[in-house]
This record gives C-alpha cells, structure tokens and sequence, in this order.
C-alpha cells in the first residue's frame, strides 16, 4: 500500500518569512547580515514521483560536489545527507549580500512497503540529485482482461457459491 503525504508549501514560506525577520532583526541591531545567512543548514527542495515502475525523488542541490552526498536505507527509510561548503577564497567583509544557504543538510523519507531496497539507483547531474526506486514485482498493478458475454470459470463458480 503505497502512503501519500500531503505536502504543505505554507512551510517555505514560513521559513522564507522566518529567515527575512531574522535578517531584518539582525541588521537593526548593528549585526553583518553575512554571518546569519552564511551559517545554518539548509533544506534541499524535493519532487517525489510515483508510476507504475516504481517512485523518483529529485533533490536540488546545486553547489555540492557529488563525494559530499550520502544517500542510503535503512528500516524502510531513505536518508539522503550533503553539505554545501562555503568557499573562503574571498574575505567575507567583501561581500555585499549573501543569500544562498551553506552547511549540512538531511532529508528522510519513510518508504512504502512497496519498494525494494535491492532496485535502487542514483544519478547527480546540473544540481540535481535524481533517485529512482524500483516496485516489487508483487506491488505492480496486474491486467485483468474481461471477457464480455461469456461465463466465470468453474473454479470461480465453486468459490462464489462456498462463500
């Protein structure tokens, strides 16, 4: 049985809202604004797929190189672990705005019992984390041709009239 889970995007926004506070209280106290945005984890953003095959997560995470992504399962749940590293090549005090988050990040996903943790692959390309995970052969849906006009099979005519 495959779980949805309702995705809520107010949460971006309050964190959007939260950090925008955060800035705005900082700066009003004397603070460098780099020094609240450079530090903190950040949260990848995440699309879920699921067909018939089995599901897709794709993950942004531009800016991370592809040894600093741990991606594994255990006990049904799919972890996927970075960190985005800040580039202290440039002096901090030469920056005018620094938006984009930097730290570790971790993002878990509670499995359906569907999927088979043996048909799992995982692909990184322009900043994106994209992981496919296979369906067991007994989760895929199976056709059932009908037959118009003609009469259930014997075995079937002894199990309706047994119930």
């Amino acid at each position: 049985m495959t779980v949805i889970t309702r995705w809520n995007p107010a949460f971006r926004e309050l964190a959007t809202l939260q950090g925008r506070l955060n800035r705005l209280l900082h700066e009003t106290a004397g603070g460098e604004e780099t020094s609240l945005t450079t530090s903190g984890a950040f949260v990848p953003p995440v699309d879920v797929y699921e067909d018939e095959q089995g599901l897709r997560l794709k993950l942004e995470v531009p800016g991370i190189d592809e040894k600093d992504l741990d991606v594994s399962i255990e006990n049904n749940t799919l972890t996927v672990r970075g960190e985005r590293k800040f580039e202290k090549e440039e002096k901090e005090e030469n920056f005018r705005r620094v938006e984009r988050r930097y730290g570790s990040f971790v993002r878990s996903f509670t499995l359906p019992t569907t999927v088979d943790a043996e048909k799992v692959t995982a692909a990184y390309k322009n900043g994106v984390l994209e992981l496919a995970l296979g369906k067991k052969a007994e989760a895929k849906p199976k056709q059932i041709k009908v037959n118009v006009g003609s009469e259930p099979s014997t075995e079937m005519k002894k199990s309706a009239s047994a119930a």
